[in-house]
């Protein structure tokens, strides 16, 4: 369960429409960097099934792709900003990418040398368009969108960012309530029309369920606290919700990474005997 991540990355978090300026903002926090090659033998057929639409490159994307592959070669940063849609989701707490400026400066955080020369070196072979996912390198390594190239997703993280990334859930911890400084990963941080919730993932692949009354900061005891919640995937597209129960309460936390224009990033749903008694929309909270 603690690469679920991943698969939602090698599904193609990112529609076309993410690269646009008047998109529904997708975030990535389900963008986990994945190595294929070291996914479990069910992940990675599991991701092999997501390529069961693969398409024949159409002429005008293999220019694309050869295009940038001669960036990469030539390490040309301000023209691969051309090439970019932002933000440019990192794995959280890592802040995302919002513009050309901020992707100049941190460019060499994402695209270390490993990267650059996978980039640069790969061939048209490596490169499949998934239907309207986009085009992948390397089963999600990068994706692009499939009619203009513009790379809507980067699944790599350098060493930098793990290191960054490791202190950065460090420092979360400090300002945490005591009950909450155990985790494997830190998940989502919600903001609904009158909660706060947070959401981490545990050693036994469980995930809990934290909240407070939207003005409460996270260093204050939670109002509730639920370690059972259980992953249920919606589709191909990434779409997801966690389940927790609390005796004849159930709280559904819905990710809606694949929706109308106008869906809330997150639903979250609580019923009592099986009737729904609230439904509230929530934004995610993705720096610190």
């Amino acid at each position: 369960m603690k690469d679920f991540k991943g698969i939602i990355a090698i599904a193609g978090l990112l529609l076309f429409e993410c690269s646009q300026p008047d998109s529904k903002h997708v975030s990535t926090r389900v963008d986990q960097p994945v190595d294929t090659a070291s996914l479990p033998v069910e992940k990675e057929e599991q991701a092999s099934d997501e390529y069961s639409d693969e398409e024949e490159l159409e002429a005008s994307e293999r220019d694309s792709i050869l295009l940038l592959i001669a960036l990469f070669k030539e390490k040309n940063i301000d023209k691969i900003s051309n090439k970019i849609a932002f933000p440019l989701n990192r794995e959280y707490p890592i802040p995302p990418i919002q513009n050309k400026a901020a992707f100049k400066q941190r460019f060499s955080e994402v695209f270390d040398k490993t990267l650059i020369d996978k980039i640069a070196n790969s061939k048209i072979e490596q490169w499949r368009e998934v239907g309207w996912r986009g085009i992948a390198l390397d089963h999600g390594v990068v994706w692009m969108a499939n009619s203009d190239g513009i790379i809507t997703t980067v699944n790599y993280q350098s060493d930098f960012e793990k290191q960054y990334r490791a202190e950065l859930i460090a420092k979360e911890k400090e300002q945490l309530h005591p009950s909450l400084k155990t985790f494997e990963n830190p998940e989502y941080r919600i903001l609904t029309e009158n909660y706060r919730i947070r959401i981490d993932e545990l050693a036994n692949d469980k995930y809990r369920y934290a909240s407070w009354k939207k003005n409460a900061d996270e260093s204050s005891k939670p109002d509730l606290i639920l370690s059972n919640g259980e992953l249920e995937f919606q589709g191909s597209g990434g779409n997801h919700v966690m389940t927790f129960v609390s005796g004849n309460y159930v709280y559904k936390v819905y990710r809606n990474m694949i929706a109308e224009k106008d869906t809330p990033d997150i639903t979250l749903e609580i019923e009592k005997n099986g009737k729904t008694i609230l439904t509230e929309g929530g934004s995610l909270i993705i720096e610190n």
